[in-house]
């Protein structure tokens, strides 16, 4: 009897969503998207631009987010271009989106095809705003005529800090 409820006691603190390493599950199921993201960031409300923010309570600056956006009909990751040719337009496009003058810098950009045969596009960015420098990972999928964009993001001088539980977390972003 004490190991069957040893077992139910684990079942559940697994099923409770934290892993291993610091970071909780959150899975959007009518949106198709799921990721991880780290112990002790809270959900807060979003922005017109994003479907989900969630930030770290004491750092409030670092963040995750998703953003979902249309494609044109029929278009996949590779024919909106290669992973540099669509990091480098996203970067335009989060030049436009802040309210700040910045420069954004494309500083890597991967592929990555998972073995259920979808591709990602791994980007990472450094930006410099008035406000400081930030160091920014982002995964890019386009599933269902919608272009899928998990962003992580920290101010440059914690990325040395952030940056295993940030690849972790963008890492994990997955979409249907």
């Amino acid at each position: 009897l004490v190991a069957v409820l040893l077992m139910i006691l684990a079942v559940t603190l697994q099923g409770c969503g934290a892993s291993g390493n610091g970071l909780l599950a959150y899975v959007d199921a009518a949106a198709g998207y799921e990721f991880r993201y780290p112990t002790g960031w809270v959900e807060v409300p979003v922005s017109v631009a994003a479907e989900v923010v969630f930030h770290d309570i004491i750092n409030e600056t670092e963040n995750v987010s998703v953003v979902i956006s249309d494609v044109p009909e029929g278009k996949s990751l590779e024919a909106l271009g290669s992973p540099t040719e669509v990091g480098y337009k996203l970067s335009k496009s989060f030049n436009t989106l802040t309210a700040e003058d910045a420069q954004v810098e494309l500083v890597n950009a991967q592929r990555i095809d998972t073995p259920d045969s979808k591709t990602y596009y791994i980007l990472e960015y450094v930006a410099s705003l008035p406000s400081g420098v930030r160091h920014n990972l982002a995964s890019a999928i386009v599933r269902r005529g919608k272009l899928y964009t998990f962003n992580a993001s920290t101010q440059e001088d914690r990325w040395e800090k952030m940056k295993d539980l940030m690849k972790q977390s963008v890492a994990s972003f997955k979409v249907a």
